[in-house]
């Protein structure tokens, strides 16, 4: 779905993602978020109730210790969790559960790691969204971890620390960038690891009042510097390229470029976009800070972008990580 930034009252276009070259010109600039996604989920039992655990593994602050999501009945301190590797059968890893972690995570937990140093790649399986699991519970497929882990990577992946894809960037095969080079299309890379917290509804009676998440983002000086000295548009692909880019553009120019920030960047209606002049994103969960961002772009805000949802809905579009896109230039 293709969207007017600047005139509400202009009907989307509705094309393909094959079609993206004909919607740019020469020297637009599309900024990607090159984070690679881990295999961060795994599963396990309790070795004292004997019950299932389910988790996500979030960051390592040392080199044997591991701040975790869990999913499981009666978690308790020094509880023994031993972890299965990705086909299901004992990987010689195990938890202990040291206690609840503070901070951005609501119910994680902080646990010391015993097993080989390589335990995330022993354990670790492709970190789906729950409704993409639940999906395939009800229509009893059952796909190889192997194929998760090349579906869910963007074709231009390349530091690790993600637990879900920047999903604007799956749209994207080597053919696609190809063709967008020959017409003149310019790209750059920023980096931005993506955390739980993207997927946290907003509970709060406004959206100002939302605790935003923390993640970390890089962004090279020298892309500012194209940016500033831009000749075409500048273009997002997906929300974290742009909270990166947006971020890195909010910070005081007279004090020395950070090599990365953690950013609790909000942006919602009413936004002064800094850097940006069009943004490509899927089509994102309600009740998230996404959308209030994806209507911060739209010259017709909130009620615009809920008319552009429904026309979606209406015409069979596909929603969240493998869905469709909108492009709002």
């Amino acid at each position: 779905m293709v969207v007017s930034r600047s005139d509400a009252s202009v009907q989307p276009i509705h094309a393909r993602i094959a079609d993206l070259p004909d919607f740019l010109r020469p020297h637009d600039l599309l900024i990607f978020n090159a984070s690679r996604v881990l295999p961060a989920r795994f599963k396990g039992r309790n070795l004292r109730t004997g019950g299932a655990v389910e988790g996500l593994y979030l960051r390592a602050p040392s080199s044997d210790t591991w701040e975790v999501m869990l999913k499981a009945r009666r978690l308790r301190e020094n509880a023994l969790i031993e972890l299965d590797d990705s086909a299901g059968a004992p990987s010689g890893v195990r938890f202990v559960l040291l206690h609840q972690a503070a901070g951005d995570e609501p119910g994680s937990w902080l646990v010391r790691v015993e097993g080989p140093p390589d335990a995330l790649e022993r354990v670790g399986l492709t970190p789906l969204p729950p409704y993409i699991l639940a999906a395939r519970r009800r229509a009893h497929l059952d796909i190889a971890d192997a194929d998760d882990r090349r579906w869910y990577q963007t074709a231009f992946a390349a530091d690790a620390g993600s637990v879900a894809a920047p999903t604007a960037g799956l749209h994207f095969t080597h053919e696609l960038l190809a063709r967008l080079s020959a017409r003149a299309v310019e790209h750059a890379h920023v980096l931005l690891h993506v955390g739980t917290g993207t997927f946290r509804p907003v509970e709060t009676e406004t959206i100002e009042a939302h605790p935003m998440h923390a993640e970390w983002c890089s962004m090279p000086e020298a892309l500012a510097e194209r940016i500033r000295a831009r000749t075409g548009r500048v273009i997002s692909v997906g929300t974290t390229s742009a909270r990166t880019v947006e971020s890195y553009f909010a910070l005081d120019p007279a004090l020395p470029w950070p090599e990365h920030l953690s950013t609790r960047l909000l942006i919602t209606p009413g936004y002064t976009w800094r850097a940006l002049d069009g943004l490509l994103t899927n089509f994102h969960l309600p009740r998230s800070t996404l959308m209030a961002m994806v209507a911060a772009m739209l010259p017709g805000g909130v009620e615009h972008l809920k008319a552009l949802y429904a026309e979606a809905i209406a015409r069979g579009y596909r929603f969240y990580s493998y869905g469709d896109a909108m492009l709002i230039l």
